[in-house]
């Protein structure tokens, strides 16, 4: 792990998925003390105005600015990302622990379970928990996060198996560190790579998930800013004003695809053979 964060900033693919992200994530930042206007106010007099001074992205059906509703909408997909993601860590790093770390007969039940859960769309879950208790955000959050969670839990066990049964572990468990102490000092560590690659490209899937419940009016409130909902909302004038529904759209494009180059950025640089690899590529050749 030492050394990633350069050779993170370095690839075009991680850089790409750091600037955008942060980008986005000072935005939620400064949309909740500004934005050029309340995104929630309706100005009929200012309705479907072409992007131009003081509208830069025009207006929707009401006259609401479209570019204040996206700066507010990046608050949800800021927050729903990074529940889904803490969500996604807490039940992933419980059932690749039990999975990998207890008895035999639990590893196998755990296995199973994880088996079971994973053959479920997400999507799915969250629509089928939506029409029980009502759409909110806190639903799209857990659905996401404990089906990605699932997954991580997969995809982290064995290798969390595997560091398990290293010599170095073995002689630090013969020491006297309890299971827990071992988990936290030599275990996740080591397990910490692929961790945090299924953990961005879980936080992506929320953003796309959280947009598309919202549209099919099983996430975000009608009081709730929203890109999904933004997008639901103009697709409806997409044969008069086509050029609106495409800034929610794009806004929701680009924040998945800087997720998922940030994972793969992360991939390439918290991966050693890898991160070799990039550095051989990056570095200039010298000609004797």
């Amino acid at each position: 792990m030492r050394g990633w964060l350069p050779t993170l900033v370095r690839t075009s693919t991680g850089r790409f998925g750091v600037i955008v992200v942060a980008v986005i994530a000072l935005t939620a930042l400064v949309s909740l003390f500004w934005t050029p206007f309340d995104p929630q106010e309706s100005d009929v007099r200012a309705r479907w105005s072409i992007p131009s001074w003081p509208h830069l992205l025009g207006t929707d059906d009401t006259g609401r600015d479209i570019l204040s509703l996206l700066m507010a909408g990046a608050r949800t997909t800021v927050f729903v990302s990074i529940g889904a993601g803490v969500v996604a860590t807490l039940v992933g790093i419980a059932l690749a622990a039990l999975g990998a770390l207890t008895a035999r007969w639990l590893r196998e039940t755990v296995a199973v379970l994880v088996d079971i859960l994973i053959a479920f769309p997400v999507l799915l879950i969250a629509m089928m928990i939506s029409s029980v208790w009502g759409g909110s955000l806190w639903v799209v959050i857990w659905s996401v996060g404990i089906g990605f969670g699932v997954n991580i839990a997969r995809v982290t066990r064995p290798e969390l198996r595997r560091v398990q049964q290293s010599d170095f572990v073995l002689a630090a468990r013969a020491s006297g560190l309890t299971t827990g102490q071992s988990l936290a000092r030599h275990l996740l560590p080591n397990v910490a790579p692929v961790f945090i690659v299924q953990l961005s490209w879980s936080m992506a899937v929320a953003v796309l998930a959280e947009a598309g419940l919202s549209y099919l009016g099983f996430g975000a409130s009608v009081t709730e800013p929203s890109w999904g909902l933004l997008l639901a909302d103009l697709q409806r004038y997409i044969g008069v004003h086509p050029l609106s529904v495409i800034w929610p759209g794009l806004a929701i494009t680009i924040t998945v695809l800087a997720l998922n180059l940030l994972g793969d950025g992360l991939r390439e640089a918290t991966d050693p053979t890898l991160r070799h690899r990039a550095a051989e590529v990056h570095t200039p050749a010298v000609i004797a």
